[in-house]
């Protein structure tokens, strides 16, 4: 995937998704001795930068397969920008979503105009409702994190950071399934001469660190994290393009994700998830390694549940 296609990805998905603005903090700037730029995806339609990959996977869909529609299996954000992307481009969203998903989650999803088939709360239910669809519909299944084409739409948001602000030293994302990492890379590998781009990890979710480690997928031992949408693992797709160029995976612990959550909602009246902030908590804990420097940060999103805050 070279510079000339990624901008033609970025091009092909812009009618159907926000420019989000990247924001400056003095007082992030501070107490990192970083020059920090916050791109901001929690300001992106349905709140999280999923929508991009979302919207380029059915874009490049043959006019026979939407019209057949889409089916994922998600319980919350990818769920929500499927939905979404789907209603805006004219196509059917299937979304396979645990019984247990918070009902915020499953309104959102059906206010966009998703068909959701309930399911119970594992990875291999899902999985089999997905395929249930699928079979019965003809729908033509998008991952959330390990498809190709959702991998290059995530990738638009640092395309867009990389355009405002183009002499950045490093890009800081959250990782859980891996497809906002793996495009972020692709993105500063085509768009920078030197950009380098390090992610966040809850270290209860450590699956990406251990891969690192490993040179394999590996899975999560637990997922006791508040970081909920990094629950997932990598997959086949965005793992060798993390393995091959990211820069570094940072382990936080929950009281860091809590702490970092808290002080940008407080300093910089930000909504973001704990999710989001796992990247900051890894810019505020890997400082010292980069001080001096102009580092970006993806946002990934703002969707929380406003009535269960972590502080």
């Amino acid at each position: 995937m070279n510079k000339t296609d990624l901008q033609k990805i970025h091009n092909r998905i812009k009618p159907y998704v926000h420019r989000t603005p990247v924001l400056t903090s003095h007082f992030f700037n501070k107490i990192t001795g970083v020059e920090l730029f916050f791109k901001c995806e929690n300001f992106q339609k349905m709140g999280a930068f999923k929508m991009r990959g979302a919207t380029n996977a059915i874009l490049n869909l043959t006019k026979e397969q939407k019209s057949k529609g889409v089916v994922t299996h998600s319980s919350g954000n990818f769920a929500q920008a499927l939905a979404l992307a789907a209603e805006s481009i004219g196509v059917k969203a299937f979304i396979a979503m645990p019984e247990n998903a918070p009902q915020v989650k499953k309104e959102a999803v059906l206010g966009y105009g998703g068909i959701i088939k309930e399911c119970d709360s594992n990875a291999i239910a899902r999985e089999m409702e997905a395929d249930k669809i699928q079979l019965e519909t003809g729908a033509t299944f998008i991952h959330p994190s390990n498809d190709d084409d959702v991998i290059h739409g995530q990738g638009t948001a640092a395309i867009e950071l990389l355009e405002d602000y183009p002499n950045l030293d490093y890009i800081f994302t959250p990782v859980g399934g891996g497809g906002l990492l793996a495009g972020t890379i692709l993105a500063a590998n085509s768009f920078s001469e030197k950009c380098k781009v390090i992610a966040g990890e809850p270290a209860n979710a450590d699956d990406a660190y251990r891969s690192l480690i490993s040179g394999k997928i590996e899975l999560n031992r637990t997922t006791h994290t508040i970081a909920d949408g990094l629950r997932t693992n990598l997959g086949d797709r965005n793992f060798p393009i993390i393995k091959e160029h990211v820069a570094g995976i940072i382990r936080v612990e929950e009281n860091e994700i809590i702490n970092a959550t808290k002080l940008i909602w407080e300093r910089m009246k930000l909504v973001v998830e704990p999710s989001s902030a796992v990247a900051i908590a890894a810019v505020l804990k890997n400082k010292e390694n980069i001080k001096g420097q102009k580092v970006g940060v993806i946002i990934s999103g703002g969707n929380v549940d406003v009535s269960n805050l972590p502080f």
